[in-house]
């Protein structure tokens, strides 16, 4: 197929070498999720312009408020070159969720996802947009896993790592896909667009997202490539997306039923017993404090618990941030969890006094009459969506 050219890309002029008028309509975007990546931005799009010759292509580079002079450096690129566009999100964060921005903001009907630190071969776009000449391909994927990839100089516990979570993606996909785990590869706008309502958005790993949310089986090709060391610049990864990743493996398993965020609301709630069970046998059988005293103390210390394991965890895309952001955001979560508390220490007191339940089984009760409201209502007052 090496050589065909895509229905999609019919308008752009036959002679590669030859730089398609800027007037044109974009057949073809690349959408490029940026933080802190200045360095880079000039390099990657010399390279696209390079590569892309003949091809109406726009780059959309969508950026969570970088503090190194990455917005500055892509509004004067765009102003520079209309093919390059930029949309500039403050107050949310994100690669899945401004990779869904990049995409929805632009007419193109193919669609291509890169990173903007150069690891990804950008030569590689040409040839993903041949396949397309096939109208039942809907995607094609960048492979490091199959003959001719690689995953370049990963230490071996990074590789492990992304073979661990490749065989964990077989629960929501089923395709016969060597790298779900890709974030390179070019989607046809109308295969996006099916998928588009059924996105989690969560994490990092927005291919996953893709396929596993498209009503139907999608057409997947893939096509090898090396991948290169990062030249500039700092991995935007850390240990969170370990966690953001199960969110994800969970909102698209279970989501339909239950929500992904309350299941991890639960989750950090369940240590959050383990947390209110110690303070109390502390207060009730180390300090020889009144159960009542005892089981107040230990809600009042593990509301504390779950506030900053949620804020890290949980609600990671809205989490607060500073000194006082935490302050008001603690003071918050206790409001909202005061009428919790209430009730959590009436029902336990009463089936501890009153009903002679065990003051573990009268604990655990409390706990649960607070978890709802908890949930409930912090998510609207203490972790609300900017």
């Amino acid at each position: 197929m090496h050589g065909s050219t895509s229905p999609d890309l019919q308008s752009a002029p036959q002679q590669a070498a030859a730089p398609a008028p800027a007037g044109l309509p974009a057949r073809l975007a690349i959408v490029i999720p940026t933080f802190n990546e200045v360095e880079n931005v000039p390099i990657l799009i010399n390279r696209l312009s390079e590569t892309l010759a003949g091809i109406p292509w726009e780059a959309v580079f969508v950026d969570d408020d970088s503090k190194d002079g990455t917005v500055d450096a892509l509004r004067a690129a765009a102003q520079a070159d209309p093919r390059v566009r930029l949309v500039h999100r403050i107050g949310r964060r994100g690669l899945s969720s401004a990779v869904v921005e990049g995409i929805q903001s632009t007419s193109a009907p193919l669609v291509a996802v890169m990173d903007a630190d150069l690891q990804h071969d950008e030569t590689l776009l040409p040839r993903m947009a041949e396949q397309f000449a096939d109208p039942s391909v809907d995607l094609v994927v960048g492979s490091r896993y199959m003959a001719g990839g690689g995953v370049g100089e990963w230490s071996k516990h990074r590789q492990t790592v992304s073979r661990v979570a490749t065989q964990m993606s077989r629960l929501i996909v089923k395709a016969d896909l060597s790298d779900p785990m890709s974030g390179f590869f070019m989607i046809r706008r109308a295969s996006f667009d099916v998928a588009a309502r059924q996105l989690s958005s969560q994490g990092y790993k927005i291919l996953l997202d893709i396929i596993a949310s498209a009503p139907r089986r999608l057409k997947i090709k893939e096509l090898p490539f090396e991948f290169s060391p990062r030249e500039h610049g700092e991995s935007k990864l850390d240990s969170m997306v370990t966690w953001e990743y199960i969110a994800l493996l969970l909102d698209k398993s279970i989501g339909r039923f239950v929500p992904a965020r309350f299941v991890m609301f639960s989750m950090v709630g369940g240590a959050g017993v383990f947390v209110h069970m110690a303070t109390l046998a502390l207060m009730f059988q180390g300090f020889r404090a009144s159960f009542d005293v005892g089981q107040a103390t230990a809600a009042a210390v593990a509301m504390t618990f779950n506030y900053f394991v949620n804020n890290l965890l949980t609600y990671r895309d809205r989490r607060l941030k500073g000194f006082w952001g935490n302050v008001r955001g603690l003071l918050s979560f206790y409001a909202v969890g005061a009428i919790g508390a209430i009730a959590n220490v009436g029902v336990a007191n009463a089936l501890f006094v009153e009903q002679h339940y065990s003051w573990v089984a009268a604990a655990i009760a409390g706990i649960l009459v607070g978890a709802v409201w908890n949930y409930g209502v912090s998510a609207i007052f203490t972790w609300r969506s900017k």
